[in-house]
């Protein structure tokens, strides 16, 4: 049996598998080598997965998550995770485990729209060409941290309608200065930001929410897509936040000239499959 984990910078979905049955399944919290150390990592692994994960050692755990894109920092995360489970540890890109979780072995156009965002060009086992997501600050075009920073920045500016900022500061009970100081002390400032998307998609009838996400979507065709094949390849996306705004990720698609042929909350299902082969 084995292990394949699946961590965004927000939540992280575990499985116990023994081929293609899940044996055991839960949720902890985002587990990244950017924002967190060793010790931090290893103290969340510990405290918030079931007794069940731990119970001998294991076949081998597979863990795709955000920040692990460099051997010093997937070096973290493979120690952290030995350290838990006594077992041999392979750590990969969240955004290759987009895409063997998408694709499974065929090669096609992978995306993330979640708290962050990436794509890839996958040739079926392995990504072949990306371009750089630059983070929340840079770049994360599309994703829930965009969003939320899109959002925030108009409303400290007066930009956002006057109604609807009225809503949201009820809502969260938050004044701007709170607002400065969450997204600028915090730790985890895009996991904050992208937490506020939920409120654009309790107003998404109104015309300035719909334009912003809409607007968000098309820099991520224009700044992300362009540079692949996209016409010659199926386009996948995983995430939060494709799934919550997918009617207008496809009128963006479509205005911009590219097919989604699928869009998923979850890759964990493709990544059993892809691992059952192990």
């Amino acid at each position: 049996m084995k292990i394949i984990a699946e961590s965004s910078s927000t939540r992280t979905e575990w499985a116990l598998v023994d081929g293609t049955e899940i044996v055991e399944h839960a949720f902890t919290t985002g587990l990244n080598p950017f924002f967190q150390t060793r010790r931090e990592i290893s103290h969340a692994v510990r405290l918030e997965l079931p007794e069940a994960f731990f119970r001998r050692r294991w076949d081998h755990v597979y863990f795709y998550g955000a920040g692990c894109s460099s051997k010093e920092k997937n070096k973290i995360m493979e120690s952290s995770l030995v350290a838990q489970f006594k077992t041999p540890v392979t750590v990969q890109s969240d955004l290759l485990g987009a895409a063997r979780g998408l694709l499974v072995r065929k090669p096609g156009l992978a995306c993330i729209l979640g708290t962050g965002s990436n794509s890839c060009l996958y040739d079926g086992s392995e990504i072949v060409k990306t371009v750089s997501p630059l983070g929340f600050i840079l770049g994360d075009e599309g994703s829930g941290a965009y969003l939320g920073k899109t959002f925030i920045a108009d409303m400290l500016k007066d930009l956002a309608p006057a109604s609807l900022s009225r809503a949201f500061y009820e809502k969260y009970a938050v004044t701007p200065n709170m607002l400065m100081d969450e997204v600028y002390t915090n730790p985890l400032p895009s996991r904050t930001l992208s937490r506020y998307s939920a409120f654009l998609a309790e107003h998404i009838g109104e015309k300035y929410v719909y334009d912003l996400i809409y607007d968000a979507f098309m820099r991520f065709f224009t700044r992300n897509i362009w540079a692949y094949p996209y016409k010659e390849n199926p386009i996948c996306f995983v995430g939060s936040t494709c799934v919550l705004f997918k009617d207008i990720l496809l009128k963006a698609a479509a205005d911009y000239g590219a097919e989604i042929a699928k869009i998923t909350r979850y890759s964990m299902p493709g990544l059993i499959e892809y691992h059952s082969e192990d």
